[in-house]
């Protein structure tokens, strides 16, 4: 495994210099659209529409649509903003870890300790485990500031990125709402039946079985020569330019952006003391 960035666990005076791994990988297979009358390769083109004229990745800029109005945002608008640029991974509270919810985890990190001793790192979550907390975090992540979980995995630290509070859509559906009635001889019925299939989890004995499947196709169709060459087909690929995101700037901001944010919502408290005074 290769690691995304180097940082570092703060709260309060502790520091817990960490390596972050990405801790999935993606396994399905590649597939390309292409034309059935000759197998040629389906390309997308980024089209003006006011033009018609093709145009390159370093042409464009982003927008925003209300319904009415568009407001364009070009990459100095964008650069302007306080992005957060850190390498630390800053603990907001440690909170009991079934408070978390799990509909809210997005992305799972594993953390590797990155200092000549792993104490601080052994230290941490051994302290996690015997209180069963789950550590609150903010850190930032390819230019977006993220909220994640601190917990631990086995023997490892694992940061998990959560979704934003208004990001879970609230639930009703009206049909819950009616009185249903169950008999006890129902509930009996229904736990025997669950009884029945009751196992300890084992993710290792379930598989992507269209996945297997797809591949045992492609492979049939290789070794029978149901295949047409690709240079012949797909033609040759254009890479098209773009920018170089700097991600260890994009970090660094991450406190910058806290401090300011802080320094900015006790501005009002002192402007009324000094007027008190």
């Amino acid at each position: 495994m290769r690691s995304i960035w180097k940082g570092a666990i703060t709260f309060g005076l502790v520091n817990v210099p960490v390596k972050v791994y990405s801790a999935t990988e993606d396994h399905d297979v590649s597939l390309h659209q292409v034309h059935a009358a000759d197998g040629g390769r389906i390309r997308y083109q980024r089209i003006c529409e006011l033009d018609g004229e093709v145009v390159p990745f370093a042409d464009i800029d982003r927008a925003y649509d209300d319904g009415e109005q568009t407001v364009i945002l070009t990459k100095d608008d964008l650069a302007s903003l306080p992005a957060e640029k850190t390498r630390e991974i800053d603990v907001l509270e440690f909170v009991p870890s079934d408070q978390v919810d799990p509909v809210t985890f997005d992305r799972p990190y594993y953390l590797e300790p990155d200092s000549a001793s792993p104490k601080a790192y052994v230290l941490l979550r051994e302290t996690l485990k015997r209180t069963d907390r789950t550590a609150i975090v903010r850190f930032t992540l390819r230019q977006k500031t993220r909220l994640a979980a601190l917990r631990v995995r086995g023997d490892v630290l694992m940061l998990q990125t959560l979704l934003w509070a208004d990001e879970v859509r609230e639930v009703s559906f009206p049909s819950l709402s009616d009185e249903v009635k169950i008999s006890d001889k129902e509930l009996e019925l229904s736990a025997s039946l669950v009884d029945g299939f009751s196992a300890d989890f084992e993710p290792e004995t379930h598989v992507d079985e269209y996945q297997q499947e797809l591949r045992t196709l492609i492979e049939a169709k290789l070794e029978s020569g149901d295949a047409v060459d690709t240079d012949a087909t797909f033609g040759v690929q254009e890479h098209a330019g773009g920018e170089v995101i700097d991600l260890m700037e994009a970090l660094r901001a991450s406190v910058e952006r806290t401090r300011a944010a802080r320094e900015e919502a006790a501005e009002p408290k002192k402007a009324k003391k000094s007027k008190a005074s």
